[in-house]
């Protein structure tokens, strides 16, 4: 009989061991507490941000395009009245719009503080507000007035799929007249920088360009590569031959205006022969993933999942990809590249696009799928002399880490993770994960 009654205690006791591991489909009232505790934790990380494009409105290198006329999101607006509470927090912005007159204010104090933090202090001075480690600086060149070491550089390959004539090619659209000559300037400054004056009548001596390129951009600092394709042409990539590309690029090398089918062939070989590079230097390659701006940006033809035949080619185990805005808007279907072990997830983008109550909802579903393989960036960008990347960095900043710390109050009211898990869920973040990809960046 005691026998029996230790048995039932037993199972009885296991099953409320059960109960209390087994998460619940609906968090508890101690919500807004715990809210409150973990924004708290995740305001005191200091951050890495994975994608941005630092640098001041009059700067043409800090992006290797430009933007083309298009609407913006709601968010991003000038009307966005968070806008003007990032003016407030970061330099005492005495006003409440940004009327012409008032912003003339904001212009001038901005003015007085590049005097006051002269060269590479100022930016510096604006990670040490935000409670920045670093932030990658995702330009086409590097500017004396960014501190190399915080800023690590990631610059554009897109050059290289470009070499020909294209007058086609910025035919097709009103975006494509403003891009295509932003690339084809590009590929000058490679050029330029490798000290030819044409490119070489070879096959084999521009392939070799491109590696020393990359190279030699590793050696000035830069950390990875980045593909804003999606821009261009569909984001799916076939598999031809060497002969292929080698055919194509003998026959307009020298002149004639390629078909598309021929584009696009000569384009697939090279972005896999970038790919493969990435993987000899141990440079990762990063990929714009998303919607974009733009009137005629396709959004059926970015679609991430058409990577997949690249994600997952065995020939590219070695290269890391960073999927950079994480897929937006289908974020949901994106996490699940992560699944291999050399993809990981940029959330930039999403987090100035979307207000904190949506952003929570898509990093709650990262961090339960694959939260060792997500990473926070902010995309800021210097949309013009009132507002700036310091603007755009602050909303990003603090939009994520509002939605970071209300996602993980959730998962723990609800019993999904423990209170040491969701701490350690941050800092992997917003800082370790990222970091942990670039071995020459230390910890």
């Amino acid at each position: 009989m005691m026998k029996n009654m230790f048995v039932v205690a037993f199972i009885l006791f296991a099953f409320s061991s059960l109960a209390v591991a087994q998460a619940r489909p609906y968090p508890g009232p101690d919500v807004p507490q715990l809210y409150q505790h973990y924004l708290d934790v995740v305001n005191n990380i200091a951050a890495f941000d994975h994608h941005a494009h630092p640098g001041f409105a009059d700067d043409p290198d800090v992006d290797a395009m430009a933007s083309p006329p298009g609407s913006a999101a709601l968010r991003e607006r000038d009307t966005n009245l968070e806008l003007v509470a990032a003016a407030k927090a970061l330099w005492g912005y005495p006003y409440s719009d940004f009327s012409v007159e008032h912003a003339k204010w904001l212009v001038q104090k901005k003015a007085e503080m590049k005097k006051q933090y002269p060269g590479t202090a100022y930016f510096n001075m604006l990670l040490d507000k935000l409670n920045f480690d670093r932030g990658i600086a995702n330009r086409a060149m590097m500017p004396d007035y960014l501190d190399a070491k915080r800023f690590p550089w990631v610059f554009f390959v897109d050059s290289f799929l470009w070499p020909f004539d294209n007058s086609k090619e910025r035919a097709r659209n009103g975006d494509q007249q403003v891009y295509i000559p932003l690339q084809e300037k590009m590929l000058h400054r490679w050029m330029q920088q490798e000290k030819i004056s044409q490119l070489p009548a070879g096959f084999d001596d521009y392939l070799k360009f491109i590696r020393q390129v990359l190279e030699d951009n590793q050696k000035k600092g830069g950390i990875a590569m980045k593909f804003e394709v999606a821009y261009f042409r569909p984001l799916h990539f076939s598999d031809p031959s060497r002969e292929e590309a080698e055919g194509i690029y003998k026959k307009y090398v020298r002149g004639g205006v390629p078909s598309e089918p021929e584009y696009r062939t000569f384009q697939d070989y090279i972005v896999r022969n970038l790919i493969t590079e990435g993987g000899r230097l141990h440079l990762p390659v990063h990929i714009h993933s998303a919607v974009g701006v733009g009137d005629y940006f396709n959004i059926s033809e970015s679609n991430i999942m058409q990577l997949e035949n690249i994600l997952r080619d065995p020939r590219y185990s070695s290269t890391t990809f960073v999927m950079i805005h994480g897929g937006y808007p289908l974020e949901r279907e994106a996490i699940w590249l992560a699944a291999m072990k050399n993809v990981y997830m940029d959330s930039s983008l999403m987090d100035v696009w979307m207000y904190p109550a949506a952003f929570k909802e898509t990093l709650r579903q990262w961090l339960e799928t694959f939260p060792d393989k997500i990473t926070f960036g902010t995309d800021c960008f210097p949309y013009n002399d009132v507002l700036g990347a310091e603007e755009s960095y602050w909303l990003g900043t603090q939009s994520t880490r509002m939605a970071l710390a209300a996602a993980l109050a959730e998962m723990v009211s609800s019993g999904e993770i423990t209170e040491a898990k969701a701490v350690e869920m941050a800092h992997a973040f917003l800082h370790d994960t990222a970091v942990s990809l670039y071995p020459s960046l230390g910890h």
